[in-house]
């Protein structure tokens, strides 16, 4: 799979040492959760109150069932996400791509350009409203090319265990500021355990499927298996282990959800107080809060997006980059010798280059409209891929028979797959209509 950092770790985890061995999980929800997950959450509690939170806790269940199939696959069969695709189907060019690693190539290219300009931008909004009346104000536009070159040299620089205890540094700081402002507004724990029965209000059917599969669900759930292989687990003996990583790094990504749901229909569906779209919604956030509770917890708001944003950044420029060398190996040298791509290789470090220049254009553009369309459509598309390839995978000779999917696993696959179907045809429709 990825590169050993420690062959003896690598045989068997030590007995009684699981909760000390948990990491990659919380690299995962601290990628999957960025500032517009935290918008989208904020929103569906600002328009519904607490009448959507069973949806959000479905959605960490379906997340915690993908990414537990993809740590799954890779454990059992030893085999990163790419190579599984790379065996769906008949080869081209002596076997170095088909269809599935066509369509992941073309999606990573021209999904890291648009995101990396996406990703700069929204780690500099909540730094620039912090220092904005201080000697070290900045154009958006610099600190967000600053923040891009940050991420790369972070990345660049270090190597799994040092990122993980980075990440996991901007998780705690998610976690005090995210849920410290929940307990702050005081929520109404009867309307919140109410909220747990089913229920959808009128003009709730877009929120419920964005909760349900938007947060937390981007393609750092397919890069997962490559942390976990960065961690030195390899083989079935660590599935134990990779299922409680899982389990309570999607936990942690349900409690940063219902807390912005908390504090959207506290703060905010009481007043009746809208928010602009997209990642500015958690400036206009910071205004509310600061005229009710006081600049220090405006500050503290933005700290904590800011924790948000930056950690989506690097957890990408890592995570995906890992994906990309993986490609990238298989496509040059064919099917066997792609694994040895990984930290530190050429592939990976171009990838990141990748990442953080190329997209500074784009924050001097107005949204190109092709380029954006593109996006979109390959986009909208690679969580259905992903859930359906992942069936396909574990219920295959290919994993063996032990570690195959059974009746809920199986369940949670074809129900993810069919909801992303339904949240790319949205997201299709309104890119072409």
């Amino acid at each position: 799979m990825t590169e050993h950092h420690d062959e003896a770790a690598a045989a068997a985890p030590p007995a009684g040492a699981r909760w000390r061995l948990i990491g990659p999980g919380v690299v995962a929800a601290a990628t999957g959760v960025g500032a517009g997950d935290l918008v989208a959450t904020l929103v569906a509690g600002s328009k519904f109150g607490y009448a959507l939170l069973w949806a959000a806790v479905i959605g960490t269940l379906l997340k915690i069932s993908l990414a537990e199939a993809v740590g799954r696959w890779s454990l059992a069969s030893g085999r990163t996400i790419f190579e599984g695709w790379s065996s769906l189907g008949p080869g081209w060019f002596g076997g170095r791509l088909n269809w599935a690693s066509a369509y992941f190539g073309v999606y990573v290219v021209l999904w890291g350009f648009v995101y990396g300009a996406t990703a700069m931008t929204a780690s500099a909004l909540p730094l620039a409203a912090l220092l904005d009346r201080t000697p070290l104000a900045l154009d958006l536009k610099a600190w967000a090319m600053i923040l891009g070159v940050l991420g790369l040299i972070l990345v660049w620089f270090n190597r799994y265990p040092l990122f993980e205890k980075l990440m996991t540094g901007l998780v705690g700081v998610m976690f005090v500021t995210v849920v410290g402002l929940a307990v702050i507004v005081a929520p109404d724990l009867p309307a919140l355990a109410r909220g747990l029965v089913p229920s959808l209000p009128p003009g709730a059917a877009y929120y419920t499927l964005g909760l349900i599969g938007g947060v937390g669900g981007t393609i750092t759930l397919a890069a997962y298996g490559y942390w976990i292989g960065q961690k030195g687990w390899r083989g079935p003996a660590w599935m134990r282990v990779m299922r409680l990583d899982n389990r309570i790094g999607y936990a942690v990504t349900g409690v940063f959800v219902i807390a912005m749901l908390i504090v959207g229909a506290e703060l905010l569906h009481a007043s009746n107080i809208a928010l602009a779209g997209g990642d500015r919604g958690l400036l206009d956030l910071d205004g509310v809060l600061r005229e009710r509770f006081g600049d220090a917890v405006g500050v503290l708001f933005l700290v904590g997006f800011f924790a948000a944003s930056f950690s989506s950044l690097i957890g990408v420029w890592h995570g995906v980059g890992l994906m990309f060398a993986d490609f990238w190996g298989h496509v040059r040298h064919g099917p066997g010798r792609a694994g040895a791509a990984g930290e530190g290789s050429p592939a990976f470090r171009g990838y990141l280059l990748w990442l953080t220049f190329p997209p500074m254009l784009l924050l001097f553009m107005d949204r190109p409209f092709g380029l954006i369309v593109a996006y979109g459509a390959l986009g909208a598309v690679f969580m259905p891929f992903l859930a359906f390839t992942l069936l396909w995978l574990l219920n295959s000779g290919r994993t063996p028979p032990e570690w195959r999917s059974r009746g809920l696993s199986n369940t949670m696959l074809v129900a993810g797959g069919l909801l992303f179907c339904v949240l790319a045809g949205r997201e299709l429709t309104g890119l072409f209509g």
